[in-house]
Formats: C-alpha cells, sequence, structure tokens
C-alpha cells in the first residue's frame, strides 16, 4: 500500500470513530494555552479494533518503508503506550513505556520495563502539539543511555513550534498522517462542511491568534 494510500485510511480510520471533531463553541484549551475549535482523541482507537488495525499496520509500514532501524519502542504514558504497545507486539520487538514523571516511591524511575542503554529506541507517540511531552520522554531516555533519534505519531497539529523544539533536540518525527488529509477526507466524508473547514484551516494559520479574531480572548 503506498503511503499516500495510508495518509487517507488513518485519516478516514480516525473520523469514523469521531476521534477528530469540530467545536467552535465550545473550543478546547491545550496545555500550551492555544485554544482550538477542533480536537482529536486517539484514545478512542482502541475501542474501535478495525480502525486501530489500520493505524498499527500503518505505523509497521512507515517503518519498512522508511527504513528505520531500532531496537526497542517506547511509548509515552499514557496516550502513547497502547499503540506502542501494539506496535511491538505486532513486529515482535522488545516494548516499554516512560512515564510523565517519576514516581515518588519505589525506584522513582521513569523509564519502565526494561534497559535501554546502548539501544536504539523508537518513541512512539498517539498526538504532537507542542512536541513538549514527546521530548520529555526523550529526554528520560537519554538520560538512561538510549539512543534516540526518530518520534514516529498519528498525527501532529504541525505547529512551527513542534518542529523547531524537534529539531533541536536532533529527532526526526514521523507521522502517519496530517490535518491537510484529515480535513479533505471530513469534506468527502460529510463529517466537515466546507464553513467548518474554513474555520478550521483559519486556525491554522495562526493558532495564537485565533482566540482574538473570534472574539473569544
Amino acid at each position: 500500500m503506498a503511503f499516500e494510500d495510508n495518509k487517507h485510511d488513518v485519516a478516514r480510520a480516525l473520523l469514523e470513530i469521531d476521534a477528530v471533531g469540530f467545536t467552535p463553541q465550545s473550543p478546547i484549551r491545550f496545555k500550551s494555552g492555544i485554544l482550538s475549535p477542533v480536537y482529536v482523541d486517539n484514545r478512542r482507537l482502541p475501542f474501535h479494533p478495525r480502525q486501530w488495525h489500520t493505524v498499527i499496520v500503518g505505523f509497521a509500514e512507515l517503518i519498512e518503508n522508511t527504513d528505520l532501524s531500532f531496537d526497542v519502542i517506547a511509548g509515552v504514558a499514557v496516550g502513547g503506550v497502547p499503540h506502542s504497545s501494539a506496535l511491538a507486539y505486532h513486529t515482535g520487538r522488545p516494548s516499554l513505556f516512560v512515564r510523565k514523571e517519576a514516581k515518588g516511591h519505589g525506584k522513582g524511575q521513569r523509564v519502565e520495563g526494561g534497559e535501554v542503554a546502548h539501544k536504539r529506541v523508537l518513541l512512539v507517540e498517539d498526538l504532537v502539539t507542542t512536541g513538549g511531552s514527546s521530548l520529555s520522554g526523550i529526554e528520560a531516555l537519554r538520560q538512561e543511555g538510549a539512543n534516540v533519534e526518530r518520534c514516529l505519531a498519528i498525527v501532529s497539529y504541525g505547529f512551527v513550534e513542534a518542529q523547531t523544539a524537534f529539531a533541536s533536540a536532533g529527532i526526526t518525527l514521523h507521522t502517519l498522517t496530517d490535518f491537510t488529509t484529515i480535513l479533505d477526507v471530513a469534506i468527502d466524508m460529510k463529517k466537515f462542511s466546507s464553513e467548518q473547514k474554513r474555520v478550521v484551516q483559519d486556525w491554522f494559520d495562526d493558532p495564537y491568534g485565533w482566540e482574538k479574531r473570534q472574539g473569544l480572548g
């Protein structure tokens, strides 16, 4: 299956399970402070095996087509863990996860499941907004001696600050689909109207200024 086909298939899978929604009347406030009229909830995927299978197979094909070399697959808790675990099982690779912060008891460690020193680790995320949680997980892995250069995500919002942050950390981000594809497929599926697409595109053009333009700030 060609990668372009994968992009559309993954976008369709997300839209089929209502993982992507348009809520301009009740916009979502991201941790970064950005107010958004569109949301993505990839946590819905494990409840829908057929669509989740599309995503996991998409990851596996991306790995093959990109010729990625790695020893271990890791996921950042909690959103990335189901997908990293399923991908590791599907590809027969070792799997572990990274806590958002160290436990206040026990060993007090962030990397759980195995040793990563001197190993190539591929990080898997469900969604990338500003990239903060992904890069925090990468830093935790590197502190344990892991070699981390690549990150996979189902989709990224494509913010410039995330692109800059990943580049500064020496990380290449690969995504299964993008919002241009999601919006086009949403129109074809009649999930979004042309006007809704226009509002979302206006937000993507300047997400930080959208709140003020809408008279919400």
